[in-house]
């Protein structure tokens, strides 16, 4: 597989699983609509050889927000997610980053180092 996509997710927040699955979920979703309408071609190889998708511990809101920023710089597609804040979280607390879908090689300047959840 040369395409992945990668959901950071805070670890300093106390997710149930069932919310860290959601917010995942809204996270990829996301992702590949931006992926899709930005980067045709990334998003048509990444579907069509299984969507690979990766999660990771992304650490604080701060961190998040530089993984955002240097995915950006480097024209990765990403997708901040915000909760509604209907259940578990305060409205606009940042739950996870999605970067990609792209290149393994490009996404994993941003992601490579970061441990598995």
């Amino acid at each position: 597989m040369d395409y992945k996509l990668v959901i950071a997710v805070r670890s300093d927040l106390d997710l149930s699983r069932g919310k860290l699955a959601v917010q995942v979920a809204h996270a990829a979703v996301l992702a590949a609509l931006e992926a899709k309408a930005r980067h045709r071609k990334w998003f048509a190889e990444w579907i069509a050889e299984g969507q690979k998708k990766v999660v990771v511990k992304g650490g604080s809101l701060a961190d998040l927000r530089a993984l955002q920023a240097k995915a950006r710089s480097m024209h990765l597609p990403t997708a901040l997610v915000e909760d509604a804040g209907l259940t578990e979280l305060p409205p606009g607390t940042v739950t996870c980053v999605g970067i990609g879908p792209g290149p393994n090689a490009i996404v994993d300047q941003v992601t490579g180092r970061l441990p598995l959840m």
